[in-house]
């Protein structure tokens, strides 16, 4: 039996080093510094036996295994599937999908789900997003740690008798339920560039374009491939965009989307191909479901600009804050019954897709928004009004607990809010400093009146931060 590392098991997700791409003397293994403070490997024995542990977790007659583009996840799924199987439970494998789409499948049909993947790490990672039947999420608090501990133990009741592995195609059934989200005869012919970064999102979004012909789009590395040999799989990153943006310049285009590995983030850039912070878009979706359902409640991360309340309110719905995460999010808007959340980070979530996280559902809304207002993507977003945030700024500090009570003493006459990590707010101005969960890094988003102002507070509090002041 294989020992597998308890490193592997995070909090929101396995995450691991795949031994044939990277061992102790490699060059990305140098490049981490000391990785193994968080990273460890994992080979396919290894998954097994964490198939053996999930089939005790899930305590369901069948599983739903899909895996993205990475080199390893053929062997993971078969790996993953051989444990369940020795387990007694029945195996769908669905191929290559998004992480949405095994979202979907658990929501629709109540059944546990994983998604073998790393999301938007390097190609030498790979990992699992699990759930629940209706789709929901497995994480520390929420089960992670149950099957952390039945694997180590490697204590697996016998079966009464062995699972079966059939295939399945779902991806005609999953694209039905996404078009559900729009009306395709509202779009106008809008040019769109759409980049999928060799991961998985190629997939539906084909197949969203081809019953929406009237859009004219030119598609990015829709070709999946685990050696990502076009860029990464962060769009989030400059670096990764610049094709997207160069190629939005080049074709004319209205607007320009991106997906991570998983798919289930997107990535937004205006037609001049500057990018859409993540809260902005919330805003626009925002809009979009209070128009279809008038006096909801949106959920959005505590990080986010004050567009996002300030257009919930208008538009007659309730703004609901919550910490950063999707476990997070996604119980505050079970509990509120929210019709659509979202993050900064990209990842958005909505009530009628088992309140889970979608890459796709976006795109659509904002391709109505755009062909009913008959404006340009940086006129839509300008219609929002002046917001003047800093974006999210990383430091490296020696103390994360120290800088914390720092920005406490300092901003105690403020509205202080300690969910995640410190959120400071002043009727001018407003910013939240949270630690890193892996690193010892400070995360300062802020927000101000003006752009001056904006600048001299982020100065300000940056120095506080790192010690400087």
């Amino acid at each position: 039996m294989a020992a597998v590392d308890p490193r592997v098991f995070r909090n929101y997700d396995i995450r691991a080093l795949v031994p044939e791409l990277v061992d102790e003397h490699s060059e990305f293994y140098a490049m981490l510094g000391d990785p193994k403070a968080f990273l460890a490997p994992l080979d396919t024995e290894g998954v097994t036996q964490i198939g053996r542990g999930l089939a005790g977790l899930f305590g369901a007659p069948k599983v739903y295994i899909g895996y993205d583009a990475r080199l390893s996840g053929p062997a993971w799924a078969r790996a993953l599937a051989e444990g369940l199987t020795q387990q007694g439970v029945d195996v769908v494998l669905l191929g290559r999908c998004t992480t949405d789409t095994i979202y979907y499948v658990s929501g629709k049909y109540n059944l546990p789900g994983v998604e073998i993947t790393a999301s938007h790490s390097p190609k030498e990672l790979n990992g699992m997003k699990m759930v629940r039947g209706g789709a929901q999420v497995i994480g520390m608090g929420s089960g992670m740690e149950e099957l952390r501990d039945s694997v180590l133990a490697g204590r697996f009741p016998e079966a009464e008798r062995e699972g079966h592995v059939e295939e399945q195609d779902i991806l005609p059934e999953y694209v039905d339920h996404l078009m559900q989200f729009i009306d395709p005869e509202k779009v106008r012919p809008l040019r769109l560039v759409a980049d999928a970064g060799n991961g998985v999102g190629g997939l539906p979004a084909h197949e969203i374009f081809r019953r929406i012909p009237q859009l004219k789009v030119t598609e990015l590395f829709f070709e999946p491939d685990g050696h990502f040999p076009n860029h990464g799989p962060n769009p989030f990153e400059p670096e990764n965009i610049v094709t997207l943006t160069e190629a939005v310049k080049r074709e004319g285009a209205d607007l320009g989307v991106a997906w991570d590995g998983d798919a289930d983030r997107v990535f937004f850039v205006d037609e001049t191909g500057k990018p859409i912070p993540g809260d902005f878009i919330t805003a626009l979706v925002a809009r979009h479901f209070l128009q279809r359902f008038p006096g909801a409640t949106i959920v959005y991360d505590i990080r986010a600009s004050w567009v996002v309340p300030d257009w919930v309110k208008k538009m007659g719905g309730v703004p609901v804050s919550e910490r950063v995460g999707h476990s997070f999010i996604k119980r505050t808007m079970r509990a509120h019954n929210a019709v659509f959340g979202g993050e900064v980070s990209g990842h958005y979530y909505f009530r009628d897709h088992f309140y889970a996280d979608n890459g796709f559902i976006p795109m659509l809304a904002v391709l109505q928004m755009l062909s009913e207002s008959g404006t340009s993507m940086s006129q839509l977003i300008a219609s929002l009004g002046e917001y003047y945030i800093s974006g999210e700024i990383n430091s490296t500090v020696p103390d994360v607990q120290a800088v914390l009570d720092r920005i406490k003493e300092r901003y105690a006459d403020a509205k202080l809010d300690f969910r995640d990590g410190v959120t400071v707010e002043y009727p001018d101005w407003h910013f939240n400093v949270r630690p890193s969960a892996n690193d010892p890094v400070i995360r300062l988003n802020l927000e101000a009146k003006s752009q001056q102002e904006m600048e001299r507070r982020r100065d300000e509090v940056l120095a506080i931060i790192r010690g400087q002041a």
